[in-house]
């Protein structure tokens, strides 16, 4: 055929005068070369691929890609295959005597000084055969020491648990917790937690395994932070507040039940929804006033933003005598509120009584100093619109009953200061770059931080040790006490993840 031909024509064989068409012989033999060189080319692709997946990938990172180091491994690589000995102290030992990743078992085995037998409830020793001896981290006498669990396994394959540690890791959960709470809760760096660790226990932990340990602490409070977000939508009183992050929001939901801080999640009123509805929430929302709040039916707005913004006023104009009567009135009804709700002698019809008076004597201060709808008075200043604006919404969030809730309930503060003080360590990583750069690593410190504090909201002593009795109890029985707790409210357990809703990953490409 033509294309045969002219191809065949192109090689060395057939270059030089007249081309002359090639016999079926040749053919057959340029063929058979050409599926040997195809032979050979796949087998060297094999034996490469096997030396690059033999090397640790650290150390491949390591090392130089010059062109002196390049030859250098060729010749390294020819001695190996010719079987000619190295000398002492060469390169490839050096490798050997530094060898990273994760160290055999039988060599952590070797190096314990502990052991200790793992039988099924209801066994004797007798009665069971060794299945497996596992090496685990613990903290005893405030030491850290390698302890090995010689795990038995019963006539019908029953098998004992190991208190305090779960499967599939070579940490004690004392440990685990112990990282989560300096990381996430102290706000300290990986280099300051592993050092810390180093010097008062003796533990030698890396950055990776940190890591690691929040990742597995995080993935076994998953259904914790479901619950958390379960008991908040039944609690009387919720305070928020909410601060701009690396990725999106935080945002800062406290109440008496639990403690929910949502990192990396979006301040718009789908996430507030999937929190606290507003549609079936019967509680009071405590909170500033930003247009995301709007709409509950019963808040109390902080009251600390607007004497804040009236302070501002009369240090910006010191001489003004309108601004310094303004911030002493709100001051004597703001004082005035705070004497009523903390009276334990009124009652409900007594608060309503006193609440009227306070509206009234609000309404004489804010009258006249409200310029219309239609814009009639003249500003001479940024700072008087500032000022009409600041009269404005303390009239309006009077009219909305939204300033005297703390009177007419007293278990209601007036301020919002709790949850500010919720998101200072959130603000100051923030200011010094200390933030989670990706939204899982936001996921990671959701689940860690609300279920550290709101632990610390109901055990009577937040220590290392009630903190790991309590979770080591959750393991046991199934069940922690925030699932319990959501279950006494008459609350299904949850069928769906919202954190995903609420911390949304990007999709993988």
């Amino acid at each position: 055929p033509g294309y045969c031909r002219n191809v065949m024509c192109d090689t060395p064989r057939f270059m030089g005068g007249r081309a002359k068409r090639p016999s079926y012989a040749e053919l057959a033999a340029i063929v058979v070369e050409l599926r040997a060189e195809v032979v050979q080319l796949k087998a060297r692709i094999v034996e490469l691929e096997e030396k690059l997946a033999a090397k640790n990938p650290t150390q491949r990172l390591d090392e130089s890609y010059s062109v002196k180091a390049d030859e250098k491994r060729r010749q390294q690589e020819e001695e190996q295959k010719s079987g000619k000995p190295r000398p002492h102290g060469s390169h490839g030992d050096q490798q050997a005597s530094e060898r990273r990743g994760r160290k055999p078992s039988h060599e952590k085995i070797d190096k314990a000084n502990v052991h200790e037998l793992v039988l099924p409830e209801g066994f004797s020793r007798s009665q069971c055969t060794p299945s497996i001896d596992r090496p685990v981290w613990r903290i005893r006498d405030g030491k850290a020491i390698l302890v090995v669990y010689e795990i038995y396994r019963g006539p019908n394959g029953e098998q004992g648990s190991i208190d305090g540690v779960k499967p599939l890791t070579e940490f004690g959960l004392e440990i685990h917790v112990a990282v989560a709470f300096l990381v996430s809760i102290v706000g300290l760096s990986m280099d300051k937690v592993c050092s810390l660790l180093k010097f008062f226990w003796q533990l030698e932990l890396s950055k990776s395994q940190a890591d690691t340990l929040l990742n597995q602490l995080s993935r076994h409070w998953t259904n914790e932070f479901e619950s958390l977000c379960q008991l908040l939508a039944v609690s009387a009183v919720v305070h928020t507040d909410e601060t701009s992050w690396s990725q999106n929001s935080v945002w800062a939901f406290l109440s008496e039940k639990s403690r929910v801080l949502i990192f990396g999640c979006r301040k718009d009123a789908s996430t507030l929804a999937q929190i606290l509805p507003k549609d079936s929430f019967d509680g009071i929302v405590v909170s500033d006033d930003a247009a995301v709040y709007q709409g509950f039916s019963l808040s109390q707005k902080c009251w600390a933003h607007l004497l804040r913004k009236a302070i501002r006023f009369t240090l910006l104009e010191p001489n003004n005598k309108e601004y310094d009567s303004f911030l002493k009135g709100l001051l004597s009804v703001y004082r005035k509120a705070c004497k009523a709700s903390i009276d334990q002698r009124l009652k409900n019809a007594g608060r309503t009584v006193r609440v009227a008076e306070l509206v009234d004597e609000l309404s004489e201060l804010c009258v006249g100093r409200c310029g219309n709808a239609n814009g009639v008075r003249k500003w001479n200043s940024e700072t008087e619109h500032e000022f009409d604006n600041l009269v404005h919404e303390v009239s309006r969030l009077m009219c909305n009953e939204e300033l005297f809730t703390f009177v007419l309930h007293p278990e209601v503060e007036s301020t919002n200061n709790e949850a500010e003080r919720s998101l200072r360590s959130a603000a100051l990583d923030r200011k010094t770059g200390r933030t989670t750069k990706t939204l899982r690593g936001a996921q990671r410190r959701t689940i860690l931080v609300s279920v550290l504090e709101s632990l610390k909201l109901h055990l009577a002593e937040f220590t290392l040790t009630s903190v790991q009795a309590e979770v080591e109890s959750w393991w046991k029985t199934g069940e922690s006490l925030f699932s319990r707790l959501a279950k006494n409210c008459g609350l299904d357990p949850p069928t769906e993840s919202r954190l995903n809703t609420l911390i949304p990953l990007p999709k993988p490409a």
